[in-house]
């Protein structure tokens, strides 16, 4: 799309009434994962981590995925997997795009999790920004690559109720931390918007 990836959340109302999904109501009592396991917590680094950092990403957000193939494999081999942080994903999808991208991602095993959405990031030229691309086929044949079946596939990009769920909790992010563009990034309780680079993120970990 043409406008800025990182600053679009004044079209947010289009994106939850679009495609034929009700907007969520205001006022959320059951955690949409109560009844969905789909839409559990996914995360890598051990529970115990001394930090919980927090990314609310986009996967058609170009900012996000400079992240995620700049960034993201210091954060996880220096400090995710050395035991200094736990990271979490949570979903901003900003367009219908992203929204089925991340159901798709949420219907693979919890391992293949972070390896799917990671090549996602390395292929979003392909996929998501290239002049009259089938999104929804090259979003297939990833998650074919990843080991998703046709037929999961189908039923996964096709799931309403994992996507009004996964809508629901942006909006609480939204609502909770305040976010005006992806990604942002919640260290303990401080916010920190943009795709920095490693020094930063690294900085804003030892702050604790």
């Amino acid at each position: 799309m043409s406008f800025d990836r990182r600053v679009v959340l004044a079209a947010a109302p289009g994106l939850l009434a679009a495609g034929g999904l009700a907007r969520p109501a205001a006022a959320q009592t059951t955690p949409p994962a109560a009844d969905n396991p789909r839409l559990s917590e996914r995360a890598m680094g051990e529970a115990s981590a001394p930090l919980v950092v927090q990314e609310f990403f986009s996967l058609t957000c170009s900012h996000c995925g400079d992240f995620g193939r700049t960034t993201w494999p210091r954060v996880k081999a220096e400090l995710v997997q050395t035991g200094k942080i736990r990271f979490v994903w949570r979903d901003f999808p900003l367009d219908q795009i992203a929204l089925r991208a991340a159901v798709v991602a949420r219907y693979l095993p919890l391992a293949a999790y972070e390896p799917f959405v990671e090549t996602l990031f390395q292929t979003q030229d392909k996929w998501a920004f290239a002049r009259g691309v089938d999104h929804k086929a090259e979003i297939g044949r990833i998650a074919a690559i990843a080991g998703m079946s046709p037929a999961t596939f189908e039923t996964a990009w096709a799931d309403d109720a994992t996507a009004r769920g996964i809508l629901e909790l942006r909006q609480q992010g939204e609502r909770q931390y305040n976010i005006q563009a992806t990604p942002t990034f919640v260290f303990g309780t401080r916010v920190v918007s943009g795709a920095i680079a490693f020094d930063r993120f690294q900085q804003e970990v030892a702050r604790g």
